[in-house]
């Protein structure tokens, strides 16, 4: 076989996942303007939770995106709160000069623009605590608040990760559908992983490998995820995500 032809066949196998997930989660319908962003019930009511909480999300792109990639967030609520803020990346604002971070007081688990969302991590007690004394100053710091780029990064989900590395205990794992989650903001090519378990090598989102404790190994080239997650088993592929058991993050 000609090496042109060996080449061609491992580029097959290796986004063979992306038309798959093309045709699981297809492109949103309707206008972005109809789709739902009500609460999916996955955040504790302020009512009857008095305890502080934070939580992490994930919901599938809107349009084209979907097939690749998802979005994500942070939600936290302090000890005795009324409601929830939610901190994210929104590359809208950036685009007309504004600044990408929104900080509000919205739906802490609402529909992704009619994706129902996955919560990836649910923190609560004197973690949670120490956690929202850090998120305000955080934020602030964040280093890239006028600038955004679908791909590679920085996106919603390079601010997510960004987060996880710079708050202590706040680290999570990141699906590998988190498109950007690889991009280093503020530069340097090695950095922990986003949930603290390992470490990775990243040439600006491009290129990079992590190895965690929670992440097991993962590969990136041009910003999609190959990887086999160990505990418990499963593989990470572009598009669809971590097929295995589910998980929840403690």
């Amino acid at each position: 076989m000609r090496r042109w032809s060996r080449w061609l066949l491992v580029a097959v196998l290796l986004l063979a996942p992306l038309p798959v997930s093309l045709g699981v989660h297809g492109t949103a319908g309707s206008h972005w303007s109809q789709a739902r962003r009500d609460s999916s019930g996955l955040a504790p009511n302020p009512a009857s939770e008095p305890g502080p909480v934070v939580q992490v999300y994930s919901g599938r792109a809107w349009g084209w995106r979907r097939a690749f990639g998802v979005h994500t967030w942070i939600a936290a609520k302090p000890r005795n709160g009324d409601h929830y803020t939610r901190y994210e990346v929104l590359g809208w604002r950036a685009r007309y000069g504004g600044d990408a971070v929104r900080v509000s007081t919205g739906t802490p688990d609402g529909y992704w623009y009619g994706a129902r969302p996955t919560l990836l991590a649910d923190i609560r007690g004197s973690r949670a605590e120490r956690i929202i004394g850090q998120l305000g100053p955080a934020v602030a710091a964040y280093p890239a608040r006028s600038h955004y780029r679908i791909w590679p990064g920085p996106n919603s989900n390079s601010f997510t990760a960004w987060l996880a590395r710079t708050i202590d205990g706040l680290g999570v794992d990141l699906p590998p559908t988190a498109v950007g989650k690889d991009y280093l903001v503020g530069g340097g090519a090695m950095a922990p992983s986003p949930s603290g378990t390992g470490w990775q090598v990243s040439l600006g989102g491009l290129a990079g490998v992590l190895v965690g404790l929670d992440e097991g190994l993962e590969v990136s080239l041009l910003g999609l995820t190959w990887g086999i997650d160990f505990d418990p088993p499963a593989l990470k592929l572009p598009g669809l995500g971590r097929l295995g058991m589910a998980s929840i993050a403690p």
